[in-house]
């Protein structure tokens, strides 16, 4: 069995806020930061396995992706701050 294609959707709606939002607008480029805040960001929001992002995009409403988008922005911007002011989550492990 492969399972590889199995993902979290919310993982690329995360990743390209950060890359978007954060690393291209706010200048942010420490990788390691950007880590922390995308699983600090991924642990706030609900879980939504896909096998294809395509298949989901096609088949969720205006409204439902306007609402995942408003959520992915904000737990990106709450876990941005959150591991600003608490420092990388690697180095308190």
């Amino acid at each position: 069995m492969n399972f590889e294609n199995i993902h979290n959707y919310y993982e690329k709606l995360v990743f390209e806020r950060l890359q978007d939002e954060v690393a291209e607008k706010q200048g942010i480029t420490d990788e390691d930061l950007l880590e922390d805040v995308a699983c600090v960001a991924l642990n706030r929001l609900p879980t939504r396995y896909v096998r294809y992002d395509v298949d989901t995009a096609f088949f969720m409403s205006d409204e439902e992706r306007q609402h995942m988008e408003i959520q992915v922005a904000a737990a990106v911007d709450a876990a941005l701050e959150y591991v600003q002011q608490n420092g990388l989550l690697h180095e308190a492990g």
